[in-house]
């Protein structure tokens, strides 16, 4: 990531002529000539030399450390885009935004209730489900005699046999692998996260399978795949599915759709009619696994 010098002048400069005094708690005074904000002024607020900032402002001084820019932006008042804009141009990864946790917004309920047609589910970054459709529910089944805090994708994954008997045998590695890169990048995301560490540390206890691909160490983010369902009234059936981020990129959108003109178009159709009554068996009676991995 490369720093682009004339544009984060041109951003500091505009930012600081945006900013009244009054919202940065400064005097107004009555020969203020400057539209918005003094170098002098910006330089007091974030902690640093008038001399730094006026460079920085012509283009050249040199490549700010985050430190800096987490001082400017507290001291030029940005918002969190306009944060994550700063960072971007001087060349470094913006920092990790205000976690949504496992708070399931009513707008996603309410997208996820109107999806009438498609399978989607909502999850946390490391692999908890947050919420599903009912057309997902059908498909993979129930999770409702889960314990909340057992909700976890890979988890279940790794240590219920039942879950995986949903899917193609020879899916089952690929699965596995795949879903550790996937978690690798979202535990470094975090940096220093308790939760995750926990999660790591119990799977790397429990699963022999976990812990060896953990250590082979390989990261890749989830974005989109295909994969099969092994559902018992309706068989096989095979989709594709996009992972969509939300803003706070902590939560993901799972849309589940068969390829066009293939038989999972119909048997899709017949699940809907069917309902979660008839999802795989490890979701009925004893305890229910989880989705898709």
């Amino acid at each position: 990531m490369q720093m682009d010098r004339e544009q984060l002048a041109d951003f500091l400069r505009r930012s600081r002529h945006r900013l009244r005094p009054e919202e940065a708690d400064l005097p107004v005074g009555r020969h203020r000539r400057t539209p918005g904000l003094r170098r002098e002024e910006v330089a007091q607020l974030a902690g640093m030399s008038a001399d730094y900032v006026m460079r920085l402002e012509q283009a050249r001084g040199p490549q700010p450390s985050t430190q800096i820019l987490a001082s400017l932006a507290r001291g030029l008042r940005l918002t969190t885009d306009e944060r994550d804009h700063l960072y971007l141009l001087a060349g470094h990864p913006p920092p990790l935004r205000q976690s949504a946790g496992l708070h399931v917004r009513p707008s996603l309920r309410y997208l996820l209730d109107h999806m009438t047609q498609t399978p989607a589910q909502l999850v946390g970054d490391l692999g908890d489900l947050l919420a599903m459709n009912a057309l997902a529910e059908a498909l993979f089944g129930c999770v409702c005699t889960v314990a909340e805090g057992e909700r976890n994708i890979p988890w279940r994954w790794f240590t219920d046999p039942a879950v995986r008997a949903g899917f193609p045998p020879e899916e089952h590695a690929p699965h596995s692998r795949e879903m550790v890169a996937d978690l690798r990048a979202a535990v470094a995301r975090r940096g220093n996260d308790a939760t995750a560490a926990a999660l790591v540390a119990r799977l790397r206890e429990a699963s022999g399978e976990f812990r060896g691909l953990w250590d082979a160490h390989e990261v890749a983010v989830k974005q989109r795949s295909r994969m099969r369902v092994l559902h018992p009234e309706v068989g096989p059936i095979a989709f594709d599915y996009e992972v969509l981020l939300t803003p706070s990129q902590d939560q993901r959108l799972l849309v589940f759709t068969p390829p066009p003109g293939s038989p999972g178009v119909d048997a899709l159709a017949l699940l809907g009619v069917l309902g979660p009554a008839t999802a795989h068996r490890s979701h009925r009676g004893g305890p229910a696994a989880v989705p898709a991995p």
